[in-house]
């Protein structure tokens, strides 16, 4: 079966702390919201302590056009793509020329060509390897990526393919926008980007084996989660309800997927669950019944990089990997939640 045989990540330059976002909070949210004071323990319960921008935050408290924050989101993107990409490579001991096939995912930024195509030539990948972008997926968009990269090598197991994600959430936040919604983003998003190498099963090497994957979408759910695009950017959607949902599908969607494999729940050693934040997450412990930190690894993300969309589940996965490694194994569940409303879960062998 395919192999996810390395995770590496890259973050951008301005590393920002929990107290002083809540100070930039405050500051411009007080201009229209007299109460802000009563809305700002959510960055103390929001389980994060730092963040990493491409831009400080006073850029971001002066208003920018959509022209200008795409720009910023390109020149970022690529690079911090490119150098997640290159520490892959570094870290499989492989040359630009042996990668077959790019995936790259995002949902915060516009690029046509794609920021796939600027890795073609940034990297020195082959003329003739294949791309697929995937927009719009959001927080789910990273494991759909290796989903995608686990049926493409189903077909073709003699080939490396190079999953790339990078997403700059804080250039969705709008700085006349003092809604609750974009409170809560303030609150929670930072940027960052992952690589990751999918192998086929005719490259014999180490790495978590990819047994399946499963879809979910969620009917009637288009107001759940995601961008409403407005003539400064993308404004960000996001519905009370996510736990809930969470807490009511969970479960069952899980021990649908696993039954398929002859599996259950209580045969999973390791979830390895994007954390949207910290209320998700107690949503997920709440209907799997987890004990005994097995949202930990979640949580420590969460903390030190905030919710930084499809990028994040990739940082969990890196996360476990360098500090368990290959080989042990059991049964690990990859999954994250995004907009559609939907899941993209994937099976692995540790």
């Amino acid at each position: 079966m395919p192999r996810i045989r390395a995770v590496t990540t890259a973050v951008p330059e301005h590393r920002i702390d929990q107290p002083t976002a809540r100070e930039f909070a405050r500051n411009l949210f007080s201009k229209s919201t007299p109460d802000i004071n009563r809305l700002l323990p959510l960055f103390e319960n929001a389980g994060i302590e730092t963040r990493y921008f491409s831009a400080s935050p006073d850029w971001f408290a002066a208003p920018h056009t959509l022209a200008e924050k795409n720009l910023m989101y390109i020149e970022s993107a690529t690079a911090l793509a490119a150098g997640a990409a290159r520490q892959l490579l570094d870290e499989a001991d492989l040359r630009p020329e042996q990668i077959d096939y790019v995936i790259y995912v995002n949902t915060t930024g516009l690029a046509t060509p794609s920021i796939d195509a600027r890795l073609i030539n940034v990297l020195g990948l082959r003329p003739d390897v294949r791309r697929t972008p995937i927009w719009g997926l959001g927080c789910a968009g990273g494991a759909a990526g290796l989903a995608h990269a686990y049926h493409h090598a189903l077909g073709h197991p003699d080939q490396r393919i190079l999953v790339v994600a990078a997403e700059l959430c804080g250039l969705t936040f709008l700085a006349d926008d003092f809604s609750r919604s974009n409170l809560v983003a303030t609150a929670l998003f930072g940027e960052g980007a992952a690589a990751a190498l999918v192998t086929g099963d005719a490259l014999q090497s180490s790495g978590l084996e990819i047994l399946g994957t499963k879809s979910r979408f969620y009917p009637d759910s288009l107001d759940v989660m995601g961008w409403s695009v407005v003539a400064s950017g993308l404004q960000v959607v996001f519905a009370q309800r996510i736990p809930a949902i969470v807490e009511a599908n969970a479960a069952e969607d899980f021990v649908a997927f696993l039954a398929g494999h002859g599996l259950k729940l209580k045969d999973i050693d390791r979830f390895l669950i994007h954390p949207g934040g910290t209320k998700v997450i107690e949503a997920y412990e709440s209907a799997l019944n987890l004990t005994n930190g097995h949202m930990d690894l979640a949580r420590e993300v969460l903390r030190d990089y905030g919710n930084m969309s499809s990028v994040t589940v990739l940082f969990v996965l890196e996360r476990y990997i360098r500090q368990y490694g290959f080989d042990r194994g059991g049964h690990g569940l990859i999954s994250a939640l995004g907009p559609g409303f939907c899941s993209e879960s994937l099976l692995v062998r540790l």
